[in-house]
Order: C-alpha cells, then sequence, then structure tokens
C-alpha cells in the first residue's frame, strides 16, 4: 500500500510540478518508451552480468515483496515463542530422546504441525531442527556458548544471503543515471546527424536526448534506491524470528528460568511486533 502511495506522490510531484510550471508532456512521452528501453534495459542485463540468477530473480521480485510488506504478524512471533515452548517442554518432560522424533522429521510433528506458516520456512525450521538435533546428540551435555556460536554464524549466513537483492537494486540505482547519461549521448549523436534541419526539429531531438538523462536519475532515486532500502528493512525485520529461535534455545541450554527464556526471545522482536509477556506465558503454559 505505502509503495503505490510513495510512487504517487513521487511521479505526482515530479510531473505536477513540471506541468505546473508550464512544460509540456508531450517531448517527454513521445522520447519515454525508447529511452527508458535503453535505460533500464542495459541496467537490468548488467545485473544479470554481476549476479546470480536466483538474486537477480529476487531483485525482479522486489516490488512484490514491498508491497506485500514482511511476512511474520505479531501472530506469527508468538506462535513462533509457543512452538519452541512447547518442545522444551518435551524435552523437559520426557527428556532429550523425545526431541528426535520432531527434529528430524518436522514434516510430521505434531507441535510443528499446529504452526503451519512457520513449519513451511525451511530457515527457521532448519535453525530449530539442527541446534535441537546437537542437544539430542549430545545427550544434552552441549556447551551453551558454542551453540550460542553456531546459531550465530547460521543466522549471519542466511542475511547474508538475503541481502544480496537488495545490494542488487541499490547496484541497478547506482548504475541508472550514468546510463541515462549514455541514453542522452545517442540521442545527441542522432541530433548530430540532423543538424541540417531547421531549429524547430533540432530542439525536439535535443530535448529528446535530455529525456533521457531526466529519466536515468528519476528511476535511479525516485524509484530503485527507496525500493532497494525498503526490502532491506524488511528483510532485517524478517530476520527477527531466527533471533528469537536463537535467543529462547540458548538461554534454554544456559539454564535460565522459562521467565527469562520468554523475555530473551521478546527482547528480539521490535516494539510493533513484540507479544506481551503474559501473553507468551499463558500460551507455553496453556
Amino acid at each position: 500500500m505505502f509503495l503505490i502511495v510513495g510512487l504517487a506522490i513521487v511521479f505526482g510531484a515530479v510531473f505536477g510540478g513540471y506541468i505546473a510550471a508550464g512544460g509540456k508532456m508531450a517531448p517527454i512521452i513521445k522520447a519515454a518508451p525508447i529511452e527508458t528501453f535503453i535505460i533500464v534495459g542495459s541496467a537490468l542485463g548488467a545485473s544479470l552480468v554481476g549476479n546470480s540468477l536466483p538474486t537477480f530473480i529476487a531483485a525482479l521480485m522486489a516490488p512484490l515483496k514491498v508491497l506485500s510488506g514482511p511476512k511474520w504478524k505479531p501472530a506469527d512471533y508468538l506462535g513462533l515463542m509457543v512452538l519452541i515452548g512447547k518442545l522444551l517442554a518435551v524435552m523437559k518432560r520426557e527428556g532429550v530422546v523425545a526431541l528426535e522424533a520432531h527434529v528430524e522429521t518436522p514434516d510430521s510433528s505434531p507441535i510443528f504441525s499446529e504452526f503451519p506458516k512457520i513449519a513451511k520456512d525451511h530457515g527457521i525450521v532448519d535453525l530449530i531442527c539442527n541446534t535441537l538435533r546437537l542437544v539430542v546428540i549430545s545427550q544434552g551435555q552441549v556447551d551453551a556458548d558454542a551453540v550460542d556460536d553456531m546459531m550465530a554464524k547460521a543466522i549471519k549466513t542466511h542475511h547474508h544471503d538475503a541481502m544480496r537483492a537488495p545490494a542488487a537494486l541499490l547496484a541497478i540505482s547506482g548504475s541508472l543515471p550514468a546510463l541515462g547519461i549514455v541514453a542522452c549521448v545517442l540521442g545527441v549523436v542522432k541530433t548530430m546527424g540532423a543538424i541540417d534541419q531547421p531549429p524547430p526539429v533540432l530542439g525536439a531531438l535535443i530535448g529528446g536526448a535530455l529525456v533521457g538523462t531526466f529519466l536515468g536519475v528519476f528511476f535511479s532515486y525516485g524509484i530503485f534506491e527507496p525500493m532497494g532500502n525498503r526490502l532491506g528493512q524488511i528483510i532485517d525485520e524478517e530476520g527477527q524470528m531466527l533471533d528469537v529461535v536463537r535467543a529462547m534455545l540458548v538461554a534454554n541450554l544456559k539454564g535460565h528460568p522459562p521467565a527469562l527464556m520468554i523475555e530473551a526471545g521478546r527482547a528480539a522482536i521490535s516494539h510493533a511486533n513484540q507479544p506481551g509477556f503474559s501473553d507468551v506465558f499463558d500460551a507455553i503454559r496453556g
């Protein structure tokens, strides 16, 4: 929603101000299709050269991601904390061996099946299962600090991979002004080939060439850079789910009481999505 509103404001401010100042849209409309093809096409081609195919596709899908916003809602954070609480309750009640059925085959786990949205996220499920699998193998005798370091590295790797798409968008944004100049230069070359034409014709050709410079800067700072920044913010926010997993599991391995474990998980969540302490405590206990 905010993507549409923001773009409407950008287009309205730029072109509305231009029209209000007495500018005519006809030259821009006439030149824009070819200039856009040159600028955006070459930018996307360069991005394909400089990135892997999955990263390139993720960058192309950025508008949909920005439009839909963060994947996880407040109820999902509560659900994740309850999921971890139930798994740890099984370990406390039945022993670490009882966790094996859940962490080895999470698809058939009755606990994971209670939270289908979370169970579909391989990053979260793998972090939970891989960590608890270490606990099962070591029969609970595992160093909490070593596990903390391992989880931190796993989260860092996951985050680094996810941030490649915003980086690709920002790289496209950085190239657009220069490619706009390229389009402008090509327009000047075309104009020089018609130097014998009367001034009205030359004026139209020069104006069309300058549209390339304008579009390169406009696309860069009005669309691609803000979208890349917003995509990075969304990825950062979604990464809090992994931070919750790490905080709760490490707190449990360190022998902290349930209340402190819950608070450690809540501390990893931004206030906009943070569930209340009593909500988490009652849901886990229930």
